[in-house]
Parts: structure tokens; sequence; C-alpha cells
């Protein structure tokens, strides 16, 4: 398969699962496996895709986006109380976002390499996807964001920091943190998604710049190109911008009624079958 289409597939792969409890990366890794060169599109790939699907968010949260910024700034100059629920908002998303960062750095070799390792994500999946349908039933769901406290935004963020490992996923993980602390399904969803703005922005521009700066990956066995080109990387960003933000608005609508319960058996599925494959060497871990 032509590099391009593989990279139209991979982007619209993004867009359909950055927003589910499902985990983006593993379906990136998963299908990077089965489609056109059969090989791992790699952690860099997968987080300057996601700037497009971050993008969706932006747009999707654009008011609630505006105001918390704008009362953070104003509080920061002293015309709002630090109490103002929006001004507590803002602040518990810069302290939930310290997490993800700091194993980022300290992880990252082994986020790119070790932990992308079908094995880990096929466990994962099926770990995350059971703790995701526990929370689910013993959660009392009565909190919402207004609620949120410094304890409370430290546990969301170190969820989200779970994220780094393919399999996870990022709303996943805070939603299912969310739901065990007791907040709804409506909140513990946008709180995930706002929390996750400054995060994969930051990962995704850092990945671009290294892609511009160095057109190779590092790896254990010397420096190799890129599967894709900067061109055809764009084209899958904006793709998943635009899908992205079609299953945002699918998903806060879904989660208003219904429980995550589709969600945790396709990842139960999913890894299960992942494991057969990998345990009858149909596919390979790395």
């Amino acid at each position: 398969m032509n590099t391009f289409f593989e990279a139209v597939i991979l982007g619209l792969v993004q867009g359909l699962t950055e927003f589910l409890p499902i985990s983006s990366s593993a379906h990136i890794r998963i299908v990077g496996l089965l489609v056109g060169t059969g090989a791992d599109p790699g952690a860099a790939f997968t987080a300057i895709t996601q700037l497009g699907t971050e993008t969706a968010v932006v747009i999707y949260f654009w008011h609630d986006i505006v105001r918390i910024i704008g009362k953070w700034f104003r509080a920061l100059f002293r015309r709002l109380p630090q109490s103002d629920p929006d001004v507590r908002l803002g602040w518990f998303i810069i302290l939930g976002s310290v997490p993800i960062v700091l194993l980022g750095v300290l992880f990252q070799n082994a986020i790119e390499t070790t932990l992308r390792s079908l094995w880990i994500v096929a466990i994962t999946m099926i770990v995350f996807g059971i703790l995701l349908g526990l929370a689910d039933i013993v959660g009392k769901k009565d909190l919402r964001l207004k609620e949120l406290t410094w304890p409370r935004a430290i546990v969301f963020g170190f969820a989200q920091a779970l994220a780094l490992i393919p399999g996870v996923s990022r709303s996943g993980g805070t939603i299912t943190a969310g739901l065990f602390m007791g907040f709804d399904r409506r909140a513990a969803a946008r709180y995930s998604f706002l929390l996750a703005i400054p995060a994969v922005f930051g990962s995704g521009l850092f990945q671009l710049y290294k892609s511009v700066k160095d057109p190779c990956v590092a790896a254990a066995a010397g420096c190799t190109p890129e599967i894709f080109s900067g061109a055809e990387t764009a084209v899958a960003t904006v793709i998943a911008g635009i899908v992205g933000f079609v299953v945002i608005a699918f998903f806060m609508n879904y989660i208003s009624k219904r429980s995550f319960l589709p969600f945790v058996i396709y990842r139960l599925a999913l890894g299960v079958v992942l494991i057969i494959l990998l345990a009858t060497n149909v596919v390979q871990a790395s």
C-alpha cells in the first residue's frame, strides 16, 4: 500500500479512537502493523497526529477554554478571586499536567521503544478495560467539576500519565479515575479532554520539532528514516482532527445516556485477540 493512503487510514484511526476510552496509540500501533509497510508508525507519528485531534478539542470546547483562560489571567492580576470555579479549574489543569510531563521526560526512551510492545498493549487493554467497567459500576457519579479539589486533580494527573503506555487510553485512564472518585460520566469526560490539551500539544510540538530537526529516528540499531514524509503526516493530522471533532460530539452525547460497557467489552475482546495472535506468532510483539 502506498504510504500516503496508509497515512490517511492511520489519520482516520487516530480521529476515531483518540476520544473513546479504547486507546488511540494502541490502535495506531496495531493498524500500523496490519497495513502498508507493516511497521510500527512510531511514537512521533502518534504524537504529531494528536495535534489534529487536540485542535478538535479546542474548537469543541472553545467557549469553555476562553472563559477559563480569561478568568485565570484576571485572577492572576487580582481582578477575580482565586475561589472562582473557572480559576480553580485553570490551576487544576496546570497541576494535572505536571505528572505526564515529568514522567514523559524521565521515561521517554522506554515510551518510544519498550512500552510499545504489543504484549504490553494487549495486557493494558484488558486490565484497564476491567478497571473502567468496575469504575462505571461502583462510582457514585454525583460529583460535578465545581467539586474538583487539589487531591482529586493530582489523581486525575497521574491517571492521565498512565496513558504514556499504549493501551491504557488517555481518556480511559482519566475517566476511570474520575468515576472511581465519584464524578459523573460527562464531568469526568469533559475534564479528561480539557486536561489533555497542554500535555498533547506540548508532546506533539516537541515531536514535530524533533522530526524537522532530525529526519531520522534514534533506535537501538542506529538511525532509520521515518516511515511517513512530513506531507503525509500533515494529511493524517488534518484527517484526525476532522474525524475527532465528530467523535467528541458523539461521545459526549452518548455518555450522557449510556454506560461504558460497550467500550469495556471491545477492550477485552481486542486484548484477547491480540494475545492469541502474539502467542501463535501471527504478529510480532515489536
